[in-house]
């Protein structure tokens, strides 16, 4: 019961306790009651309803003139429950026999996508998140269609998402609903994110919340962290691979009282063995180590109606890049070989305070505030980068109601401040950025088939001015089991030209900024609009549940920095002069093909152009077409041990990708026009052993599918030929590895 009430006080922070019927949905498993996800909550003769999530959580409107609530599931008997009044509700359903002997995490879809909100947005568990070997956040998104997974360059193992065919930058990141990935953490800040710190990721498509500041173009990724209340007392997760690469995390949970638990968050990884298996004598990955802690303190307080959090995190970085031979104690700064190095250290607090109103339960009061220090100090060949990045975030909201629960709103008044001390090759990029906004955002329900949120902001900020930001998402119900969305946004924000494309330093390309008088780098801020449109059909077949989603979005730039390639011997950086934009499209199909056996697929088809000074090309290294499939198994939980087997396939096909131009390299360094067509097939296999402890063993890419050549001109590396960043697929080949958990 203290979890649930724990659980319905976190939402203040991003939403509000209003006139609804709220509860939690469990099942008995080995004697024990336990969440139950995806099971459907409804008013009996409507389709207002909600689908209970990885928690068993769920809340529907109240209703006069409606007093029965059936909820049901397949293999269980569904109840009908009176209610005559908002309340909250804990049902425990009882299974139909045989049925019994299924365990929980083979009903729990592990992605998921709500026929409810306004907003078009994925919800992806830890379940899935286990679907891969997860050693970070920039590599838990192997196994969803929405997000693309692709390396930055040949040599510093970067993986870069995309999102609507734009890269991450136009995404904006945040751990708890606070942006977190931005700034100087924007080329490697997802791998500084253990994976098994997050407890989910929710991905939203199309310009986010105004709650959540300006700067989203393409979308929202949030990743939820593990809670000290509700994760393990002790976890342990151990993890090696054949490229040299060894992890350990471990978590260390307990209650301190009453009202206070705490947890420590430890993180560590290490890789020293030298893979080059192309031969190019360069490091197919690079040599790295990390150590990553974080403290994390919750406070709840049910009878007066607070839930607080409180994060303290350190991490140390330090990697190894370019040849085998480099010795960075004999040759840096010198000719000898090729290599660099890439040092990090990070420093953050974040605190988040929500207070619900005892007499006032449908309104509710939030903070949010954050600070961290970011230092990385790096060089490439000759070529030295440093950047230390301090910031500091605030964000203070109120959610209640206008005259009844249909009309909601939230507002509140947020202030960023980012001090940058960047050094390019020795020149310095200092800048101060600050901003100050008030936001309020109106959500409207119909209580049947309609749901719409809209949004306007105001921010003065001290280079790119005053401006307003509005959003709107709206959801349309035509029929059962059907979810019509739409949306529209702006979004405005500095592009960070040397952070976000670090692997510029991996060449001996100049650098060339085309000065336009504006505030950041002598360019303008980037401004875009994104347009969207998504359809959401669920279905049963053979008495399996089924559902099937189409998606269109646009993003239109109205001012862009555009980072232009295509002069072989340098990068440009100017701002747009024409037209730029992005068109996406997905269609993803999801099916229980059998009992315990779930099958996803998806094809996505990107349009991304963008007027250069050469003409209107489309944006290199960017696959028109891609496809996707997962097939998850699990085996019947032996009901005395709880032992049970997992098996993960999953395949990625990517179309031809254009490569920028190389027509002025001699012959022998040019690339063809496109790259070739490309597919990885990736599969892991779980053994749990009991509820305390398994073990999984994997393989990324079995096939073994490289990519030749990945590197121009590898033997003259302090040649103006040498380029590391035409990269389409895999360098390193088919990788294994084999892991533990084991947790109290």
């Amino acid at each position: 019961m203290r979890k649930l009430i724990y659980l319905l006080l976190l939402v203040p922070i991003v939403t509000l306790s209003q006139e609804k019927v709220e509860g939690i949905v469990l099942e008995i498993i080995d004697n024990k009651e336990v969440p139950l996800g995806g099971a459907n909550v409804f008013w009996l003769g409507s389709k207002v309803g909600d689908v209970t999530d990885f928690d068993g959580l769920f809340e529907v409107p109240f209703e006069e003139g409606r007093s029965r609530l059936v909820i049901s599931y397949i293999g269980y008997k569904p109840d009908t429950l009176i209610v005559t009044a908002p309340r909250k509700i804990r049902q425990v359903l009882s299974s139909k026999g045989a049925l019994d002997e299924i365990t929980v995490t083979s009903r729990k879809k592990a992605t998921s996508r709500s026929f409810l909100s306004s907003q078009n947005t994925i919800n992806v568990s830890s379940a899935e998140l286990l679907k891969a070997a997860c050693c970070n956040l920039s590599e838990s998104f192997e196994t969803n269609p929405s997000i693309d997974v692709n390396f930055a360059d040949a040599v510093t193992g970067v993986r870069q998402i995309r999102m609507l065919g734009l890269t991450s930058p136009y995404t904006l990141i945040t751990i708890e609903n606070i942006p977190a990935i931005r700034g100087a953490r924007q080329a490697y800040g997802l791998s500084y994110i253990p994976g098994t710190w997050v407890e989910s990721i929710q991905i939203t498509k199309g310009a986010g919340s105004v709650v959540n500041g300006f700067e989203s173009i393409a979308g929202q990724i949030n990743a939820e962290f593990v809670k000290p209340q509700t994760d393990d007392d002790v976890f342990v997760n151990a993890y090696g691979a054949i490229n040299g690469r060894t992890e350990l995390n471990t978590h260390l949970n307990t209650k301190v009282s009453d009202k206070w638990d705490t947890g420590l968050y430890l993180h560590g990884n290490y890789r020293g063995v030298k893979n080059d298996k192309n031969e190019d004598g360069f490091l197919d990955t690079p040599l790295a180590k990390q150590i990553n802690v974080m403290n994390r303190w919750q406070y709840t307080d049910a009878e007066k109606g607070f839930v607080s959090f409180f994060n303290l995190r350190y991490m140390k970085d330090d990697k190894q890049v370019g040849q085998t031979a480099f010795n960075p104690d004999t040759d840096r700064g010198t000719t000898n070989a090729w290599g660099g190095e890439i040092d990090t250290q990070h420093f953050g607090f974040t605190g988040k305070l929500g207070y619900v109103f005892p007499e006032i339960p449908y309104q509710s009061m939030g903070l949010q505030i954050a600070y961290s220090n970011h230092d990385q100090k790096s060089y490439f060949g000759l070529r030295p980068y440093d950047i230390k990045h301090e910031s500091f975030y605030a964000n203070a909201l109120l959610s209640s109601i206008i005259s009844d629960s249909r009309h909601k709103f939230k507002t509140g008044l947020n202030a960023t401040y980012e001090d940058y001390d960047e050094a390019v090759e020795g020149i310095d990029y200092d800048r101060t950025e600050n901003s100050f906004g008030a936001f309020f955002e109106y959500a409207y329900d119909d209580l049947e088939n309609f749901t719409m949120t809209a949004g306007l902001r105001v921010d003065k900020h001290n280079l790119l001015g005053t401006f307003v930001t509005p959003r709107i998402h709206a959801r349309y119900t035509p029929w059962d089991k059907a979810a019509l969305r739409a949306s529209v946004g702006r979004g405005k924000r500095s592009a960070n030209i040397f952070v976000e494309n670090q692997s510029l330093f991996s060449t001996n390309r100049s650098i060339s900024i085309l000065n336009t008088g504006g505030e950041i780098y002598g360019l303008d801020p980037e401004i875009a609009w994104n347009y969207g449109i998504s359809f959401l059909q669920g279905f049963d077949v053979f008495e399996r549940r089924a559902d099937v989603s189409l998606d269109f979005y646009r993003t239109d730039f109205q001012n862009q920095v555009v980072v232009d390639w295509e002069d072989s011997k340098r990068i440009r950086f100017y701002n747009l002069q024409g037209e730029s934009f992005a068109n996406s499209f997905q269609v993803e199909f999801s099916y229980n093909l059998a009992e315990r056996l779930d099958v996803r697929t998806a094809y996505k088809f990107y349009e991304v152009k963008t007027d250069y000074l050469s003409g209107n090309l489309e944006k290199p290294l960017t696959p028109s077409h891609r496809i996707f499939a997962n097939v998850a198994y699990e085996t019947q939980v032996n009901k005395q041990t709880g032992g049970h087997w997992k098996f993960d396939l999953t395949y990625n096909w990517l179309g031809k990708q254009r490569y920028a131009s190389t027509i002025s390299n001699p012959v022998d360094f040019r690339r063809t026009e496109f790259s070739p067509l490309l597919g990885t097939f990736n599969a892991q296999v779980t053994k749990i052993f009991s509820s305390t402890f398994e073990i999984y063993a994997g393989a990324e890419n079995f096939t073994d599918e490289t990519q030749d050549n990945p590197i121009v001109d590898p033997q003259n590396p302090f040649g103006s030929n040498f380029d590391t960043t035409f990269v389409y697929g895999p360098i390193f080949g088919s990788n294994y590895y084999l892991g533990l958990r084991y947790r109290i």
